[in-house]
Formats: C-alpha cells, structure tokens, sequence
C-alpha cells in the first residue's frame, strides 16, 4: 500500500471512531450530521415516544423503519397509529424577521382574520415530519404538484412527559414562521391531554388520571402552551386535543371514564382561553368507526369544541368505501353529527392501509372531501399510508396527484353518490365496492439506489438525534480508491 492510500484509509478510519464517539455527545442536543462513509438507511417520519429507562431526561425513540414495519392505526376496534412528536427536535433556523400576518384591510373592507382567509376553498396539506424537515418539505411536495397552494401544516407535540406538551422550547419555532409567511395558511397541533400518552397506561390509571385532570391539577400545563403559541405569534392555532380518544392506545382516552373525560377536556379549552391574544380553535377528532367506545358518548359539548374533525384511514381489510361511510359512527354518520351540532368536519389523519396500494379509496375519498368541504384535510404522507413519501403505494400515488395538481381554485373532482343518512346505532348491509382500475404509475419517481453496507447500532435516542438509523458502507474502506 502507497504511504498516499494509507494516509487515506487512516482518515477515514479516524472518521468512523469519530462517529462512534460521537453518539456519546448527542445527549447534549441535536445537530449530528452524517458524515463521509455513513449512510441514512431509515428517515423514520412518525416517532412513537417512549422514553427509555436509562435516560429519562433524553428524546424519546424513533419507531422501526416503516418500510419493514408497519405502525398500528387508528380503526374499529384496533389501536390507532397516530404519530406522536418526538422529544425537543432539531432547533429550527429562525428567520430575522417573520412576516406577522395582517390583522386588517383597507378601509373599505372589514378586517378579515388571519384565521379565516379570504378564500373559500378547503385548506389541504400533509404530515411530513414532526420538525423541521416536515415545514421544508411542504414546499417540496408543492412543486410535485405541480404548484399546489398546500395551506396546512401539521405536526404533534411530543407526549411523553408534561415539560414537553407545553411546547419545547424551539420545537414550535419553525412551524410559527411558515405559518406567519401567508396569511391563509393553518397551524393544526395535536396536543396530548396527558403525559406518558403511549405507555399503556392502565385504565385504572387512566381513569384517576382523568379525574385528576377534571380537577384542575394539570391545568398550568395547558396554560404555558396557549402562552407560548400566544408569544410566537400563532394564537389561530387549530388545536387536535386529546385525539382518537374512542380508541385504547393514548394515555387521554375516553373509554375509562367518559363524564371525566369531558370535564376534563372542557377544564383545558377553557384554561387556554383565558389566555389573552389567543384565538385557537379546538378539534375533537374520535377515530371512524365505534372502536373502543362510540365517540359520540366523548362529545364534551358545542361551547367548547369549534371543529368536529376525524382521522380516517383505509381500514380494516376487506372494507369497502361505502362501507367506510355507511357503517356506525362512520363518515356519513360524522358528516350528520358535525351538521346537526352545527359545526365544521375535518380530516385531521387519513390515507391507505390494510388494503394496500388502493387507487380507489384514494380517488373516493379525495371525491368525498370536495363533497363535505372539510375545513381542512392533511394525508398522514409516510408508509404505509402515504403517496409522496412511501413509494409502495404507486397507483394511490398517481391518483393524487393527477386530482390535486396544480389545486389553487374550487375542487374539480367528481362527488360521490350521497349516501343516506344512517342511524349509527343500525348495522348496515355489505355492499361490494367496485375494483380499483389500473393507474399508470410511471408518473412515481424512481426509488434511489440501495447501498451496502452494515448497520451500527448506536441506541434508539441517538438515532432521534441523527433521524434514522445509520449504517457503514462495505465499499468504504476499499483501498481501490
């Protein structure tokens, strides 16, 4: 070997030690970068926090990489998979000087709110990331569509511990600037009502816990949060409080104890408003379908709740869009409640999942929202639900975005046939649902190339930090070079 390649192979040897050595400083904060010779095999972008035992105080885990694993749902009867924030994510770079959005016109107009736009059309966007990469993203995802005014951002605060759902300092941060950009655009944050929200928390637990929350106990909580929105800026924010609650997953959920639970919802919408400056709208957002409990025995009243939302996604298996629609406490039956309570519908969560690439609940459901025009809409966009993110699902990919291309004006694709109003106590009949035709997926761009190489294993808190798991080319050390 020439003294000019061991020269070179020591180097890159030293940067290996480097980046192993370096998993041990990533508790101190984020900012670890990949360096030469280390490979992102995973860009996990749904964390489910759990914090793990030997550092109580550190970011809780990413999830496995869904491409090999796939995340449990929301559904009648099944766990939903909502993704919760991490723990303090990357501090944004904050722009030196925000646009603040306008509060009023010219003279001879009436002010018009910066939470209610001017616009008539419904607000549409996607999850993308909890952080930063999930705001720089919505501006990618854009230009995929061809230009499409994406409206909404969306993301979730972490539930791990109490510090966190009152907004990590610098979490926020990024999400208020794209917000304050434009004044037509919509912040939706989902907000845990409880601290250790994904540890299966028993329902004893969960049912003191509620009462101690009706109660008052962890009302300051709530406050700091509506402070904080408040002093960046966002006091529109749309509020997701305590999401899926029909369901068993989340430390928040109703089944336990739903007259606490309602009390208890109504003591934080009533605490955040209190706050001055602040103008937020809260989203009761039950998963479609009965699930654990109906979510219409969780409804904690028209004073408190602004906007009837519902995370919806294309299962359990077998099921067919109309079923998804006719059956108890489905879409049809949450169109009808929001009406009769007066209130705007949301879809807060949706996409594909136990039936696969389906380009036809893809192209219905898109059909149904320019029907019911929700206040808004954002597609949970990673696998296995997505269409931009997730290349496993090529013809729902295609669908999507051929209806929503270019979207800046009134939607133009075709309703679906109204389904009638339907007692939600009543099973309904099975009706099959016609088979999704082939769609050209040539339009999906290609998968980038696989690498070789070895994963490290540098724990699930250093792989929050660095946003995935890494691994060690094969060919790095080669001394061909």
């Amino acid at each position: 070997m020439a003294p000019q390649q061991r020269r070179a192979r020591s180097r890159r040897l030293a940067v290996v030690a480097a980046a192993v050595a370096a998993s041990a400083a990533l508790a101190s904060g984020p900012g670890f970068a990949a360096g030469a010779g280390v490979v992102r095999v995973a860009d996990p972008p749904a964390p489910t926090p759990t914090v793990p035992t030997a550092a109580a105080t550190l970011p809780a885990p990413l999830p496995p990489d869904p491409a090999v694993t796939v995340p449990p749902d929301p559904a009648v009867a099944v766990p939903s998979a909502t993704p919760a924030a991490p723990v303090t994510p990357e501090t944004p770079v904050v722009p030196e000087a925000p646009v603040t959005p306008a509060e009023t016109v010219t003279p001879s107009a009436p002010p018009v709110p910066s939470a209610q736009p001017a616009k008539v059309t419904p607000a549409f966007g996607a999850y993308l990331d909890y952080g930063a990469r999930g705001v720089a993203r919505i501006a990618e995802l854009s230009e995929w569509l061809d230009g499409a005014e994406l409206r909404v951002g969306h993301t979730y605060l972490p539930g791990d511990r109490w510090h966190n759902i009152e907004g990590p300092p610098g979490f926020l941060d990024v999400w208020a600037d794209w917000r304050l950009e434009k004044d037509d655009r919509m912040l939706v944050l989902n907000v845990p009502m409880m601290e250790r929200n994904e540890e299966g928390v028993s329902d004893d637990e969960v049912r003191g816990l509620l009462r101690q929350g009706a109660a008052g106990e962890f009302d300051h909580h709530f406050r700091a949060l509506a402070e904080r929105l408040v002093a960046l800026k966002v006091p529109d924010t749309v509020i997701v409080l305590g999401w899926e609650m029909n369901g068993i997953t989340y430390t928040h959920r109703c089944g336990p104890d739903p007259e606490a639970w309602k009390k208890y919802w109504n003591r934080i919408v009533s605490t955040m408003r209190s706050v001055p400056g602040q103008k937020f709208r809260f989203d009761f957002t039950p998963t479609r379908g009965k699930d654990a409990v109906p979510w219409t025995e969780c409804y904690p009243g028209d004073d408190t709740v602004d906007i009837l939302g519902m995370d919806s996604y294309d299962q359990p298996t077998g099921l067919s869009f109309d079923e998804q629609v006719k059956e108890p406490y489905g879409l049809q039956a949450h169109v009808d409640f929001a009406k009769s309570h007066g209130k705007p519908i949301s879809y807060p969560e949706w996409g594909l999942f136990r039936n696969g690439d389906n380009a036809e609940y893809m192209r219905r459901m898109l059909a149904w929202m320019d029907e019911h025009k929700p206040l808004y809409n954002t597609v949970t966009d990673y696998c296995p639900h997505g269409v931009w993110q997730c290349r496993q699902n090529p013809q729902s990919s295609a669908v999507y975005r051929s209806l929503l291309s270019g979207r800046t004006d009134e939607p133009t694709t075709p309703p679906t046939s109204p389904a009638p109003s339907v007692d939600p106590s009543v099973e309904p009949s099975v009706e099959p649902s016609p088979p999704a035709p082939s769609t050209d997926p040539t339009t999906e761009p290609s998968p980038e190339p696989t690498v070789p190489c070895t994963p490290m294993d540098l724990g699930d808190w250093v792989e929050y930090w660095i946003g995935g798991k890494l691994c060690f080319r094969l060919d790095w050390l080669s001394d061909d070079d």
